[in-house]
């Protein structure tokens, strides 16, 4: 099932389900819990992130052919950062290059993202997938001279800028996606595919991330894991490719759609 989250024309939000080749279907009741898809027709005026994340958890070089091209060495353990969730932003909606605390190097990364469905602790890799409540495309922006050069050796401050994070177009759930390791994950710059991979290639996989994340840890429903890019990145290219205003993207994962979101600078 694939469900989304949207605005109507009076502002009301309401998640709805999107049957193949028919008009979206308003859901009643909470996704996270008991819920039902009506026979009522959606009246959608913007679309919106597939949840309002609780968290995003977002981990680092977890392709090895990413690692590869940054020259870093393949990590023993997930490599773990945040953005905040005021970051993520709804498909179609601008992805904006800062200028008040600039950044000249702005990069793209195409992720399939997780989104937990129910409470998690201390979960273990056979138990990892019954947490999640689907999957969604994700696209983690990082400003590389802030995320590099400025932020004092930790990441988040060039991560999670607002509009950093697009999600969407919608959540697919579990069992339109037996395998998440069989999806290929893409990114398209201006209709150009710049990023062209697998999710059989990352190092650890989505039950490896949830049983990690949920160490010691709760994860509370709505939570958001980024579970890394692969190669291609601008970052790595020669010369470097950072996103301009002006530009297109779109993230592509077979199985669940694109997200697409123009850039431009802020005012």
């Amino acid at each position: 099932m694939k469900i989304l989250r949207y605005a109507d024309a009076s502002g009301r939000i309401a998640h709805a389900a999107q049957p193949p080749g028919g008009p979206a279907l308003r859901i009643r009741g909470d996704i996270f819990g008991a819920f039902e898809v009506t026979t009522e027709p959606a009246e959608i005026a913007r679309l919106l992130t597939p949840v309002a994340p609780t968290a995003i958890l977002c981990i680092g070089l977890n392709y090895r052919q990413h690692a590869l091209e940054t020259g870093a060495k393949i990590p023993t353990h997930p490599v773990l950062f945040m953005k905040q969730p005021g970051a993520a932003q709804d498909p179609g909606a601008p992805i904006v290059l800062p200028t008040h605390l600039a950044s000249h190097a702005v990069d793209y990364e195409a992720e399939l993202a997780v989104i937990i469905g129910r409470t998690a602790k201390n979960v273990s890799r056979e138990q990892a997938l019954d947490h999640v409540l689907g999957y969604t495309c994700a696209n983690d922006v990082s400003a590389r001279d802030w995320q590099k050069d400025f932020g004092g050796s930790q990441w988040c401050r060039g991560k999670t800028f607002d509009t950093f994070c697009p999600l969407g177009p919608w959540l697919v759930t579990p069992d339109e996606i037996p395998d998440p390791a069989a999806l290929r994950v893409r990114t398209l710059v201006n209709g150009e595919t710049l990023q062209d991979g697998s999710v059989s290639d990352l190092i650890f996989d989505v039950p490896a991330l949830i049983e990690f994340l949920s160490g010691s840890t709760t994860l509370h429903p709505g939570t958001v894991i980024l579970t890394g890019t692969p190669s291609g990145v601008g970052m790595a290219r020669t010369p470097p490719r950072w996103l301009q205003p002006g530009d297109t993207v779109t993230i592509s994962i077979d199985g669940i759609g694109e997200l697409t979101n123009p850039v431009v600078a802020e005012a």
